[in-house]
């Protein structure tokens, strides 16, 4: 090697890393290895090709009530059986389902950037704001979420924009502790001490250096919050405060044939259960999943 070439060489500034490009493969294959997120994954799917397209294959009516079909076994016409009002179990898991997944979707993408969005400016700002943000997080958190859904769907007509809103304004709070602490241990590394000597706002360094840093974690919250919302959903159906009749809940079609199982009309609970279970089960093992791909400690 030459004397020019080992002084350009010395000279040169080394070269660093991008941390996500050289991640995202590596977390692609841990999470494709990880076959028990691989098996949610494709539960999820399935699932909601069931709800979104499985009413073109078997259409049912599911507004106007049948009495003359009330409490069919399962057979020609009625694969799943018919309910107390004569409607197709099928047709009305495929409702439901549909209800349930836009529900938990919605609520999970805006519970989790304001979770994010509130979580990231008080740890970025500590001190007596980070305090009191807080402090009113841990207030709302006090309060048993189930009986403030309750009580506000007794108040409102529930819809679901409504729904979508209100438990919304109650999963939010879970994503911002979490992405606060994440912010805790980012605030001090060095790329935001170089942000800001470089002059970037408050609000720069947050959308453009901890938010993107965290994206993991958030991804990884995002699905959990599908499953609780879901959750959430059914509870308020069972009880009576979901979306009113004729719409299909999957809560509510639990409520109501938990009334005949003692009859034997076992197609009016198990399939909605099990539906309901799987569910839960599939966004569950899709976000433990994702957590292990995107943790760098378990990679």
């Amino acid at each position: 090697m030459s004397v020019e070439t080992e002084a350009l060489t010395a000279q040169a500034p080394p070269t660093t890393a991008l941390p996500a490009p050289v991640r995202a493969p590596s977390a692609l294959r841990a999470f494709v290895a990880n076959r028990a997120g691989v098996a949610g994954l494709i539960m999820i799917l399935l699932i909601t090709l069931f709800c979104f397209f499985g009413p073109v294959i078997h259409p049912t009516d599911q507004v106007q009530v049948n009495l003359a079909i009330t409490n069919m076994p399962p057979g020609n016409g009625h694969p799943l059986g018919t309910d107390a009002n004569g409607y197709d179990v099928l047709g009305r898991l495929m409702v439901g389902g549909r209800d349930s997944l836009e529900i938990g979707v919605a609520v999970a993408l805006i519970a989790t950037f304001l979770g994010a969005i509130w979580g990231a400016a008080a740890g970025f700002t500590g001190g007596l704001l980070d305090a009191l943000m807080m402090r009113i997080v841990d207030t709302f958190l006090a309060l048993p979420a189930i009986f403030v859904l309750i009580y506000l769907a007794t108040v409102f007509t529930p819809s679901v924009p409504l729904l979508i809103m209100v438990i919304s304004l109650i999963s939010w709070l879970g994503p911002a502790r979490l992405i606060r602490g994440e912010t805790l241990s980012l605030r001090t590394r060095e790329f935001i001490e170089s942000a800001r000597a470089m002059g970037a706002g408050r609000t720069r360094i947050i959308f453009r250096h901890l938010l993107p840093n965290t994206i993991g974690t958030i991804l990884v919250n995002a699905t959990f919050q599908v499953a609780d919302a879901i959750i959430l959903l059914a509870t308020l159906s069972f009880l009576g405060f979901g979306l009113p009749p004729p719409a299909a809940t999957w809560g509510g079609m639990l409520s109501q044939g938990t009334t005949y199982l003692g009859d034997g009309y076992w197609w009016e609970v198990y399939p909605v259960g099990v539906l309901l279970m799987l569910t839960v089960v599939a966004f569950n093992l899709l976000g433990d999943a994702l957590r292990s791909a995107v943790d760098a400690r378990l990679a």
